[in-house]
């Protein structure tokens, strides 16, 4: 039987070499398509595919079958390869990460042709040794590079099985599917090192829409975890579409609305779990939102105030980490309020972007939307602040004057943009520059 929660202490000063697949070789890794995958033969893919690759430092791993992706991340491993993790698909993007890394290579689904098994044992791995390379998502601006070591992986996943015990089958393999994809941190935390550590078997699939998802979650053997977002847990909702009974719905990258949790939790009939996390840190606190405002750190972590962001300190954390995010600590939880890079003062006034996009999406008929601050200034050295909204049926006229009732005239989005769809990517994030070249656009058509 394996153990539902691993030692936590290996993210530091560890030395023992550790297991790169945990449990019962029969159990099941994946499933998908009415086929499961033991750990087993799971482990012998990861032999054949190992003894594959070219002698490089890095794999850009960009398989999109989720079950390749834990095979192509676990054999660069053995090989003593850094998988790096681009925060998108796009060439632009790719390219950018091979100019930063030229000793890597690119791991695509069509590595798998022809694959035969290859039976041996998988090597053990040093827990100093850096396994991965996130990168952040470019939502404020260009993306940074954070590497990550296997023993600070352990570290993570162990806090996390904690944080989701409750939400797993005892004594049995919880079926999860994932909506986020792998190469972000959140889907590499809770898609591949969750399967390949903890009682999780993952679907293979990346299903994007609701009957996708729908399916995915169908295809499993008990009630599944659902591991999404908030906006894919939007069109769920929306979708009016029935779901297989859940075990749960786990939810990150982007402020989860009070009132989305309440109506998926009445709807599906399964808790809502929002969790908090960043590239820099991986997942940190947890909270119910449809009943807390409060979040409870994970076991170890300690969050420091500061003027200008957070302290975080936390057992898979080899250096306290700061972030932008401010929070009000009270008694064993935290408050969240936003991002420093989120305040506003125009005119010795205050406001937070935050606080302005909840006003514009609560304005009737107004279905997604962002207020985000312009890099230049205007004749009087303030950098003012946009608005993108999809709206069908209204015009940004009329979206201004809701907003008016609420917002203070310096805060008005100037320009305010009404646009067919933001440019959200995979996770539902809306990377700056995208959005800075579509209100350009915008004002230009």
């Amino acid at each position: 039987m394996m153990s539902a929660v691993l030692n936590a202490t290996t993210g530091r000063g560890a030395s023992q070499a550790t297991a790169l697949v945990a449990g019962d070789p029969a159990q099941a890794i994946a499933f998908g398509e009415g086929a499961t995958v033991c750990r087993a033969h799971f482990q012998r893919e990861v032999l054949a595919l190992a003894s594959r690759l070219p002698a490089h430092a890095h794999a850009i791993n960009l398989c999109e079958d989720r079950y390749r992706f834990l095979v192509a991340f676990c054999a660069a491993a053995v090989r003593g390869q850094a998988t790096l993790m681009p925060p998108a698909r796009a060439p632009s993007v790719i390219e950018e990460i091979r100019r930063r890394h030229p000793d890597s290579h690119v791991l695509d689904d069509e590595a798998f042709e022809g694959l035969d098994e290859t039976v041996g044992t998988l090597p053990a791995i040093d827990p100093g040794a850096t396994v991965a390379i996130g990168f952040t998502s470019g939502s404020t601006g260009q993306p940074q590079a954070n590497p990550k070591t296997w023993g600070a992986f352990l570290a993570s996943t162990a806090q996390n099985l904690a944080a989701l015990d409750d939400l797993l089958a005892p004594d049995a393999i919880t079926p999860l599917v994932a909506t986020v994809p792998p190469q972000h941190m959140y889907g590499m935390e809770m898609s591949v090192l969750l399967p390949l550590l903890g009682p999780v078997a993952v679907h293979t699939g990346k299903p994007f829409f609701p009957g996708d998802v729908a399916r995915a979650l169908g295809e499993a053997l008990r009630p599944p975890l659902l591991v999404t977002t908030p906006v894919h847990l939007r069109a769920l909702v929306e979708s009016g579409i029935a779901l297989a009974p859940l075990a749960g719905i786990v939810t990150a990258t982007a402020p989860l609305p009070v009132a989305l949790a309440r109506a998926a939790e009445a709807r599906f009939g399964a808790e809502v779990r929002e969790l908090f996390g960043s590239t820099e840190t991986c997942v940190i606190a947890r909270r119910r939102t449809a009943v807390d405002t409060a979040w409870t750190p994970l076991p170890g972590v300690r969050l420091q105030p500061q003027p200008d962001g957070t302290l975080v300190e936390a057992p898979h954390l080899h250096a306290p980490v700061v972030l932008a995010d401010l929070v009000e600590v009270r008694g064993d939880g935290f408050i969240l309020h936003g991002r420093s890079s989120d305040l506003l003062e125009i005119a010795g006034k205050r406001a937070s972007l935050g606080d302005l996009t909840r006003k514009l999406l609560a304005v009737p008929g107004v279905i997604d939307g962002v207020v985000f601050q312009l890099d230049e200034a205007d004749a009087a050295g303030v950098r003012r602040v946009a608005a993108l909204a999809v709206a069908p049926g209204i015009d940004a006229r009329a979206i201004g004057a809701a907003l008016r009732a609420s917002v203070d005239p310096v805060f008005l989005p100037r320009p305010l943009r009404c646009v067919a769809a933001l440019p959200r990517n995979e996770t539902g994030k809306l990377p700056r520059q995208a959005l800075l070249a579509l209100v350009k656009g915008a004002s230009q058509s």
